[in-house]
């Protein structure tokens, strides 16, 4: 399955919320996509309905596609803690999510967009591969040769939000990986916990 480039607002209408960011489109249209999306009446969801829409769910909301998020949960599965936490854990720490939470991209698309085309360094390396795994201690920094791109500026000059595991300098556009987000620090509305039952059956 090829990554998904068509409309944000359709996906965050699936699932009922706003799981790319602000979208005024949704906020007019809250309810599922469709000819009879508003009044439609809907039986009750099955367990594994239920599972596999969160599931795609977490998918779409990082960029992920199937075959990586399924390495992400056997790697989860893997490690020692709880499973759920882990594979949430995981998908903060790749680059292109970083990116995206420490401003210098106002989506993970455009973040993704920003790793490929080479303008992302971590350590001092030029790095182009988004889903590429950061450590605490790794240092994420904007390419010299792009600190001036007019979207990066723009990007970090509306950033709101701080995250306690993240550490940003806007006069040098570098930040730090401090460590590895407690599940409580992930903003994210996921019920990893549905994902875990799903890939267990």
């Amino acid at each position: 399955m090829a990554r998904y480039t068509g409309p944000k607002t359709k996906i965050a209408r699936k699932f009922g919320e706003a799981i790319f960011g602000e979208d005024k489109s949704f906020e007019k249209r809250n309810f599922p996509p469709g000819q009879h999306g508003a009044n439609r009446r809907r039986g009750k969801k099955s367990e594994y309905s239920i599972q596999l829409a969160e599931k795609q769910k977490a998918k779409y909301t990082y960029g992920i596609l199937e075959r990586q998020f399924s390495n992400l949960f056997k790697k989860a599965s893997s490690n020692k803690g709880i499973t759920g936490e882990i594979l949430l854990q995981l998908c903060e720490c790749r680059l292109d999510n970083v990116v995206y939470r420490m401003g210098v991209a106002p989506s993970r698309s455009a973040a993704r967009q920003l790793v490929s085309h080479r303008h992302i360094t971590v350590n001092g390396e030029l790095v182009n591969i988004p889903s590429y795994s950061l450590n605490p201690g790794d240092v994420v920094a904007v390419r010299e040769k792009s600190k001036s791109l007019l979207a990066i500026e723009n990007s970090l000059a509306n950033k709101s939000d701080v995250y306690e595991w993240l550490s940003w300098n806007s006069e040098t556009k570098q930040g730090n990986f401090v460590s590895v987000p407690e599940r409580i620090q992930i903003p994210e509305n996921i019920n990893e916990q549905l994902i875990v039952e799903l890939y267990s059956k």
